[in-house]
Parts: C-alpha cells; structure tokens; sequence
C-alpha cells in the first residue's frame, strides 16, 4: 500500500508539480521549461485520475483486477504520450521553423513511473508470455500513433527523420558488435576453463581486466594494434586496422571474460557428485556426462551468466565509437559533441531498449530453465 501511495505521489508530482514539455530557439540550445503545455493541459487530469485508479487496483491480489490495472496503465501511457505530442505541436505553432520542443522533467518522470507501474502489472496478472504480448501490442500502437502523426513536432521525432537511415545502420552495428564480442568471450572463457592448472592465473588476469578503465583499454588496444601493424606491414595490406571493429571487439569481450568464465565454472559445478557416479556406472563417456548431465543441470546458471555478459557487452559497445567501430555510440557521442540531449537521446534510448528485451528475454528463458530441472 505504501509503495502505490508513493508511485500515485510521483505521478501526481510529474503531472502537475513540474513542466511537461520545454522549448528552445533550436536544436543546439537549451529548452526553457514551459508550463502552457497546449493540448496535453486538457488531458492532465484524466490522465492523473486514469493512473491513480490503476495503481489503487494493483493493491487487489487477484488475478482479474491486476489485468484491469495493466488495461487502465497502459491506456493512461498511451493518453500520456499522446498529449505530450499534441501539446508539443501547439507549442510550436506560429513558432521559427528552428524552434524545438522537447520533454521536460514532469514527462520523463511520468512516464518512467508508469511503464514500472505495468511491468509489476504484469508480474501480478501471472500468464505466462503477457509481457512479450503487451510489449508488441505497445509497440504496435506506439507506431501507430507516430504513424499519425502525433510525435511530429517532439524534437526527438524531428532528430529521428533526420537520422531514420543512420540510426538502423547503427542498431545493426551495435548489435554485430555486441554479439560478436559475447561469441569472442564465450570461446575465451571455455578455452579458460579447459586450462586447468592455470586457474588461478585466469582469475587473477580476468578479475584484473575489470578494474581497468574502458576507455583506457580500448586506447591500448588501438596502439598494441598500430604498433603490431608498424611491425608487421603485411597485416596492413590485408585490411587490418588499428581503428575500427577489432580493438573494440577484443576490448569488450575482455570486459566480459569474468561473468562467462565464473558462470561456467560454477554451472558444470551444480551437478552432484552421485548423479556423476551414476553417469559414469551406466558407462556414459565424459563427452555424454557433459552434454546430457552437467549442461542440462547447469543450465539455470550458465543462461544466467549469459543474460549478465549480454547486457553488459550492449553497453559497453557503445564505447566502441571512440575507436571507430561504429554503432549506436557515435550518435550518442555525435549529440555530446553538438551539446545536442535529443540527439544523445536518439542513440541512448535504442541501447536501453535492446539491454531491456535481452534482460527480459534471458531472464524468461533462466526461469524456465530452473522451473525444469527443479520439477
């Protein structure tokens, strides 16, 4: 009960106590606050009540009124970014072409308290695959809405039309470069763990790497690499570069050694020693044991260590871009170098979405898992 009092405060608060929208001369300078938010002022209110009344319903435990909550949030939402796009445009009417208006602090607050407030919706209506439905159902009108035309005068939308064609080639960059590092550290950290006797050297260097700074890092991969090119010319010539994918895969993947490897040791480690016995009595061979017995039984911590270094190599692609490896880093550091937030925003915004479905998705697959083997 407190904790719903307190997300309908910060919702009252965002909605009324602070500016939803702000406006500046252009895309470079910095939004003043506006209080006349034009459309979305007639629908503040709805909203509010909208939202206080699902919060109120996610106090009930049973099933049927945890749906109606996730139906009343969802709609409020929806309304909320609906408005905020309609009170953008009157904002901008009759303005310079150059004008822009963006969210302010009510609207990022608002809307961060209410897409919370429907994950725990979704936690309590208990059907199996509701979040994947209602994220694709959000999306689905999300776009549209957009479709429509209601984003069109938000700064971030106008960014978005600048850059549509930019901003799929870097998704797609930042999702090689992410895999690729996760697949280059999975092969470490099995070659690691085949290495037995020098364990306690594995640690030392894995643990070792993580409180080095990443950009301090890449800077070293960048000049062991120009120093091997300056060395061997012919590397050169074949298409190797100090800049680019290489230093940045190498970099990240070393990042992510240590969650794969201590997931590894510990998921072949579940398995009890009887079960082993077992395996060997009925003549399995170690190359059986391991991938009918301790991968299996292993399994909930090995997807876990996975979800881990996958969120974390997502991230840490962005830095990626200070070496010339491309992806969704370099809008984000196009937009600090600007002092443009809507361009930062452009190039954050993706990266936290995709950290959220690979968290989501993992986190499903870890629990199934668990529920599998624990059966």
């Amino acid at each position: 009960m407190a904790i719903v009092l307190l997300l309908m405060m910060g919702v009252v608060f965002g909605l009324y106590g602070l500016p939803l929208l702000a406006v500046a001369a252009n895309r470079l300078a910095i939004g003043v606050p506006s209080h006349d938010a034009g459309a979305i002022g007639e629908t503040v209110h709805l909203i509010a009540v909208a939202g206080s009344a699902g919060l109120l319903l996610l106090i009930g435990r049973r099933r049927a009124m945890a749906v109606a909550a996730l139906i009343v949030l969802c709609a409020s939402l929806l309304l909320l970014l609906t408005g905020l796009g309609a009170g953008a445009r009157d904002l901008l009417a009759g303005a310079p072409r150059a004008t822009r208006a963006s969210l302010a602090s009510g609207a990022w607050i608002t809307l961060t308290l209410f897409s919370i407030t429907i994950v725990w919706a979704i936690r309590n209506c208990r059907i199996r695959g509701l979040g994947i439905a209602v994220a694709i159902a959000f999306g689905a009108a999300f776009l549209i809405i957009g479709r429509a035309g209601f984003f069109d005068a938000l700064s971030l939308a106008v960014e978005f039309q600048a850059r549509r064609s930019l901003v799929a080639e870097a998704v797609f960059q930042h999702l090689v470069l992410a895999g690729g590092a996760l697949v280059l550290a999975i092969l470490g950290a099995v070659l690691a763990s085949l290495w037995r006797r020098g364990q306690g050297l594995v640690e030392i260097a894995v643990s070792g790497i993580q409180v080095v700074p990443a950009v301090a890092l890449f800077g070293a991969l960048v000049a062991v690499a120009s120093a091997l090119l300056t060395a061997v010319p012919a590397l050169r010539e074949a298409g190797f570069s100090a800049l680019g994918p290489g230093p940045a895969l190498v970099g990240i993947a070393a990042y992510l050694l240590l969650p794969l490897w201590r997931g590894l040791a510990a998921g072949l480690g579940v398995t009890d020693a009887g079960i082993l016995d077992a395996a060997k009595a009925i003549g399995l061979s170690r190359t059986q044991i391991l991938m009918r017995v301790r991968l299996p039984l292993g399994a909930p911590v090995l997807i876990g260590a996975l979800r881990v270094a996958t969120v974390q190599s997502l991230g840490l692609a962005t830095l990626g871009a200070l070496v010339g490896a491309g992806g969704l880093g370099r809008i984000v550091f196009d937009g600090m170098a600007q002092f443009a937030p809507d361009l930062i925003l452009l190039g954050a915004i993706p990266i936290v979405g995709l950290s959220l479905v690979a968290e989501a998705a993992l986190s499903t697959a870890e629990a199934r898992a668990r529920i599998r083997w624990s059966a």
